[in-house]
């Protein structure tokens, strides 16, 4: 039997994808194939840049998640450029840290509104597209070990994550019939904008670093291979897992 990790023909949509996590997901999918559509508020030149240089396709469609309201256009701006829209990966997300007993509602609602509402819009934008068109798909939703575990000083992330492990789980039963995979990847403590604040604090940097098997932070090249497995048809039977990316921490 051949299994192919070959995504030739597809187009993938990575939010959130101008630096970490993203731009090491949209990198190795385009690496395997896939024309990637990279969405987010911010510049994508330097990704476009990275998967220019490995002789990739990419165009960047801007877009602010804070809110639904771009949702139906990424979809269709996407089908305009690529003719396709295969993949999703839903990376875009925001985190806000203060003690649960300072914390602010704004602070509550902007991290529930990118990392779980306008993830479920999009992902429900996405498969109407694909039972339009009577077409198989893959999405593959970004969670984090606080899919799994509370963590300290980051309730709205927190839960989130959870949510968002939750939802993964809730739409792979809805739409694993209509041949749409829902998948997610949690990934570990990773040298991204997000844990800045965690590896300049002496002492929770070393703490986490001694708890990680594999040693060291994860780079963001190092999720990649994860997001084409999922993006592939070499997981056309895998439903509604949460796949941890995070150098042994969970089995710690």
């Amino acid at each position: 039997m051949t299994i192919s990790f070959d995504l030739t023909g597809k187009t993938a949509i990575v939010t959130g994808a101008n630096t970490g996590l993203g731009q090491g997901i949209a990198a190795a999918l385009a690496g395997a194939g896939a024309t990637v559509a990279l969405v987010g508020r911010s510049s994508m030149s330097e990704t476009e840049a990275a998967i220019a240089a490995m002789g990739g396709k990419s165009f960047s469609i801007k877009a602010d998640l804070s809110s639904i309201a771009p949702v139906g256009e990424i979809i269709s701006e996407t089908i305009r450029m690529a003719g396709s829209a295969d993949i999703l990966v839903n990376n875009a997300g925001i985190i806000k840290r203060a003690d649960s007993l300072d914390f602010t509602e704004a602070d509550w609602d902007a991290v529930m509104d990118v990392n779980l509402k306008t993830v479920f819009f999009l992902s429900q934008a996405f498969a109407r597209h694909l039972v339009a068109e009577n077409k198989p798909g893959k999405i593959i939703n970004i969670a984090s070990l606080l899919s799994f575990q509370g963590g300290i000083r980051i309730p709205s992330y927190t839960a989130s994550k959870s949510g968002l492990a939750g939802l993964t789980r809730l739409l792979a039963c809805e739409w694993a019939s209509k041949g749409i995979n829902v998948n997610a990847i949690a990934p570990g403590y990773f040298d991204t904008n997000n844990t800045e604040a965690l590896r300049n604090d002496p002492d929770r940097n070393a703490a986490i670093l001694a708890r990680i098997p594999a040693g060291h932070w994860g780079q963001p090249e190092e999720i990649g291979g994860a997001a084409v497995f999922l993006a592939s048809s070499a997981s056309n039977y895998i439903h509604g897992t949460v796949l941890p990316v995070d150098g042994g921490w969970l089995a710690r």
